[in-house]
């Protein structure tokens, strides 16, 4: 690490960032509607001050900016270019064409993003349960096309794509990672179609029996796919010349997308509103955490594919998975002797036996699952289904009815056959 190390008590505005999400919506939900945005810019200012003025490290503010603005653009223009795509649906799905949507929605999500994914399907899936839909149809969305589902290619989640911008082979991600995603998202899969299976019994007959649905598939503004296209594009340009170009694209849909289209969406710019203002709290708040982490990761024992898949894992639930995915990443090339800053130190990396790789991989991208705060799509999701009525549970009820319970044992599944002394994979 370059910079100074960071006060322990600085970690403090990062733990009350995460208490707030989790906590306030259920003590006081109105009063966080209103003030969620000044807590984060507080907390925001408490860390960046102390890195201005303290630390004197202007440098690594002004990156953090960057990431921000980054990550808020990319999100917020495929949000509005999605949100200018209408899919007509039946509204009548069933359990097993619910889970075929959703492969195909994991599938999508590692050409256009876990981010481009989500936002594209998000409405149409829950018009097509429209009759019986409920949270869980909302979390395991989240958890296949907004996370897990995204890491067969570079494209799919941003920390594999800052990988192969170290020197990862495009393809390396598919080739190794392509059996923990086939058991992952294979594994959701089942336990979502007894549980949807059983929500479909429970519906009324008409519903089970498709006597009361007119609608016909349909795709209204289909020009928005091509401007998706510009978008992801526009990841491989140089910086501020891609978050310019996506500006842009994000504006041209905009305008370009007529209004019955946008009300059919009950489109609006609040969920992204929340995203942007709550992730102002999160980047900054978790800069010194990222940094002590960095500083002291080498004395932290890490040496097998398991350790490097749990460690990675329950850190990227908590804190961005892309800066803890190159931590991680880092710490494994030190252990053979090799740098994260030289690609041939990289290619050599990659030609070994590539355990760690395929586990901070993995484990980065699964655990975004975990946490509402995991992966930028949970909470657009989150916001997005609350805005059409749908009830969503709260940070500590998703943790604790639905991610912790379903996740955990397929998670320690995943750990034991693919990671351990005793894999079979």
């Amino acid at each position: 690490m370059s910079g100074p190390e960071p006060n322990l008590l600085m970690l403090i505005p990062f733990v009350l960032m995460l208490a707030s999400i989790a906590v306030m919506p259920l003590l006081n939900h109105h009063w966080w509607e209103r003030f969620y945005p000044a807590v984060a810019s507080c907390m925001a200012l408490v860390c960046a001050g102390y890195y201005l003025f303290v630390l004197k490290d202007l440098e690594r503010m002004r990156n953090v900016a960057h990431e921000y603005l980054s990550f808020v653009i990319l999100i917020g223009s495929l949000f509005v270019v999605a949100g200018g795509i209408h899919i007509r649906v039946k509204g009548e799905s069933t359990p097993f064409a619910n889970c075929l949507f959703l492969l195909i929605g994991a599938l999508l999500a590692n050409l256009i993003g876990t981010t481009g994914a989500s936002m594209l399907l998000i409405r149409p899936w829950i018009r097509m349960n429209r009759y019986r839909v409920t949270a869980f149809h909302l979390v395991f969305f989240i958890f296949i096309v907004s996370n897990i589902g995204g890491c067969l290619t570079p494209v799919g989640d941003p920390p594999l794509f800052l990988g192969y911008l170290k020197g990862v082979p495009f393809w390396w991600v598919f080739e190794n990672c392509w059996r923990p995603w086939l058991f992952g998202v294979g594994g959701v899969l089942v336990v979502f179609y007894f549980m949807d299976r059983r929500n479909f019994l429970r519906a009324p007959k008409e519903v089970r029996e498709f006597e009361t649905a007119h609608e016909e598939w349909r795709l209204d503004g289909s020009f928005n796919l091509a401007l998706i296209g510009a978008i992801l594009g526009a990841i491989f340009l140089p910086p501020w010349v891609r978050e310019l170009v996506m500006v842009g694209v994000g504006l041209a849909s905009y305008w370009l997308t007529s209004k019955a289209i946008h009300d059919s969406n009950d489109f609006s710019m609040e969920p992204i509103k929340e995203v942007a203002w709550l992730f102002i709290g999160i980047f900054a708040t978790m800069v010194p955490a990222l940094d002590f982490l960095e500083q002291h990761t080498h004395s932290l024992g890490i040496r097998s594919g398991t350790q490097f898949f749990w460690f990675t894992g329950l850190l990227s639930a908590l804190l961005d998975n892309a800066p803890t995915y190159l931590a991680s990443l880092a710490t494994a090339l030190g252990l053979h002797g090799l740098s994260l800053d030289n690609p041939s130190h990289i290619a050599e990396f990659v030609s070994k036996d590539g355990i760690e790789l395929v586990a901070i991989s993995i484990g980065a991208v699964f655990f975004g699952a975990l946490t509402y705060i995991g992966n930028g799509p949970n909470f657009m999701v989150k916001s997005i289904a609350h805005k059409s009525g749908i009830r969503m549970p709260g940070f500590t009820a998703y943790l604790l009815k639905y991610s912790l319970p379903i996740l955990l044992p397929l998670f320690i599944l995943v750990s034991l056959l693919f990671f351990s002394r005793w894999r079979i994979f």
